[in-house]
């Protein structure tokens, strides 16, 4: 049986389903639910696994699930009770969902509850705060409360308010079982984008060193700066001046991931075929979500000619916590092609370097990158000025240009 490891919103739900916390419901691919698996073209039956490998369940056809066992690590595993473990050991109490920090205001209303069980839903996509911030601000909540424990939920967000209102509210139901729920928030996404947060000040200062932690400002937050465009379009050269300048001025780690020295290192061994060139782009992602997840600065340079490959980089990126700077570098292909400091477009056209981007392989124009420069007749340093512009106003970066 072929083994394939879920997407995480789907290893969220399998937990849910596995454990009880979706009942009734107790397979995916129901009509007419959310709760869905995608497998691979042409497979009907399979083993789930973790990350890591670890089988967790088979699942056949009809979505019918077999466990076979559960996820045994993660930070907080001991808190991701079943609802029949969690009301065995918390009957009685008010069952509390939870999807952000509590503030002040928050607390002094849970205390006039008597015990009580902030369910933490720290399922993806669903907590204001990352997940793990997430259960460390109920925990630190919990601490200031007279009687008050603490469940991880993951219950995941399926992108649509309507639908995640309908599961978290029959998630916590399932929790709590007879005992009241007392909700401070809707059990499902509460961050629009561009929604106004809570000012850190009316959170009490233990709950508010973990909030400033998970949501840095923008000029402190893990950030990837990536360049995209076609060959010869001044992409890496901008990379390479932004480099320069952020290094003269200190205080950020900054690491390149250029996409020509990237496969000489990291992606050693593919070809120029569009699997190939689109696995090159996800590795590349896959590591500057990581300098990201640490505070750090990347700056990438491939040409990344497919949307839908750029956009999982920056999915990558937001679940690591990190900002993704998109730039796309429009120089049209008649001048890069004039350019052709490589020869590349003069052997593309003669049909010795096949599936060539511009010339016999598309590139998909970004619709809204976060700026976009053409450096046809520009100096660096006057191209450079775009992108140090927009990273400003974004609050992301404040450079100052060398001239």
């Amino acid at each position: 049986m072929i083994q394939h490891c879920p997407t995480p919103t789907e290893l969220d739900d399998l937990e849910l389903l596995v454990s009880g916390a979706y009942a009734p419901l107790t397979r995916f691919n129901e009509p007419g639910s959310a709760v869905t698996l995608a497998l691979p073209d042409g497979v009907e039956e399979a083993e789930l696994v973790d990350p890591e490998g670890l089988p967790l369940a088979r699942v056949s056809a009809d979505g019918t699930l077999e466990p076979l066992t559960h996820a045994q690590y993660g930070p907080f595993r001991r808190l991701h009770l079943t609802p029949v473990q969690a009301r065995e050991q918390h009957a009685g109490a008010t069952w509390v969902p939870v999807v952000d920090a509590l503030t002040e205001a928050e607390l002094a209303e849970l205390r006039d509850l008597g015990r009580v069980v902030l369910v933490a839903l720290m399922g993806t996509g669903t907590s204001a705060l990352s997940p793990t911030a997430l259960v460390r601000a109920s925990l630190a909540a919990a601490d200031l409360l007279d009687d008050a424990r603490v469940v991880a939920v993951p219950l995941p967000s399926h992108g649509d308010a309507d639908v995640d209102h309908e599961l978290g509210a029959q998630v916590v139901a399932t929790y709590a079982g007879p005992d009241p729920v007392h909700a401070l928030a809707d059990p499902s996404p509460l961050v629009e984008e561009g929604a106004q947060r809570p000012s850190r000040d009316l959170y009490p200062a233990a709950i508010a060193a973990i909030v400033e932690e998970d949501r840095p400002e923008p000029e402190e937050q893990g950030l990837v700066l990536f360049f995209t465009g076609l060959s010869g379009s001044g992409k890496s050269t901008l990379a390479r001046a932004l480099m320069d300048l952020l290094l003269e001025q200190g205080g950020r780690s900054v690491t390149s991931l250029d996409g020509d020295v990237v496969r000489r290192h990291l992606s050693a061994g593919l070809t120029f075929s569009k699997a190939d060139r689109e696995t090159n782009i996800r590795r590349i992602g896959w590591v500057a979500a990581e300098i990201a997840r640490h505070g750090g600065v990347a700056v990438c340079s491939p040409i990344a000619p497919f949307a839908e490959t750029r956009e999982q980089v920056q999915e990558m990126v937001e679940a690591a916590g990190g900002a993704f700077f998109l730039v796309h570098v429009a120089t049209p292909l008649e001048e890069c092609e004039r350019r052709d400091r490589k020869g590349l477009y003069a052997k593309a056209r003669a049909g010795e370097i096949p599936e060539f981007t511009g010339i016999s392989s598309p590139y998909e124009v970004p619709e809204e990158p976060a700026v976009r420069v053409d450096t046809t007749g520009r100096t660096i340093e006057d191209a450079l000025g775009d992108v140090l512009a927009a990273l400003d106003e974004a609050g992301y970066l404040h450079l100052k240009d060398r001239t």
